[in-house]
């Protein structure tokens, strides 16, 4: 019994996470609006969701195909931190969660980004690292310039 606790604990510990650092030229509060509200979401990851910033609440996230991720609201610290937890929409990511850290120094932000917890390291693991690091790149560009680079849904511009 306890070498399969110890296997357990192993486990946990060898499973596969994206970390994305970065600075960013803004206060807390702006960069927490961007991560938390349907505009912020809509200018830097993708342009067809619907999303409130509510503890509990599920957030939908679309992409062409309707290919649909359904992550959920665990925990949210105004202008400091926000946590999700994915519910539903793809195999891999099932048991993921991810973590938006703030700290602002001097109007200045650095943001933390991880998404943790995934099983193994798989190519799409590897797809899903470098997405993040392009949408992180383009929440840093929204933030501090208005003008994202966010996917742009054929259902939401074709309208």
């Amino acid at each position: 019994m306890v070498r399969h606790y110890h296997e357990n604990i192993k486990k946990i510990v060898e499973m596969a996470n994206i970390k994305n650092y970065l600075t960013i030229d803004a206060g807390a509060s702006k960069i927490y609006e961007a991560i938390t509200t349907e505009n912020g979401i809509k200018n830097w990851w993708t342009d067809d969701c619907s999303i409130k910033p509510e503890i509990g609440f599920i957030n939908e996230f679309r992409f062409d195909k309707g290919y649909c991720k359904y992550i959920e609201v665990t925990n949210l610290e105004e202008g400091k931190r926000v946590d999700w937890k994915f519910v539903d929409g793809n195999e891999e990511w099932m048991g993921t969660v991810f973590s938006f850290e703030i700290m602002e120094n001097d109007g200045k932000s650095d943001l933390r980004f991880y998404h943790n917890n995934w099983k193994e390291e798989t190519d799409y693991f590897g797809v899903c690292s470098y997405h993040w690091g392009r949408f992180m790149a383009s929440l840093k560009s929204y933030v501090e310039t208005g003008l994202g680079q966010p996917f742009k849904s054929e259902a939401v511009n074709n309208n």
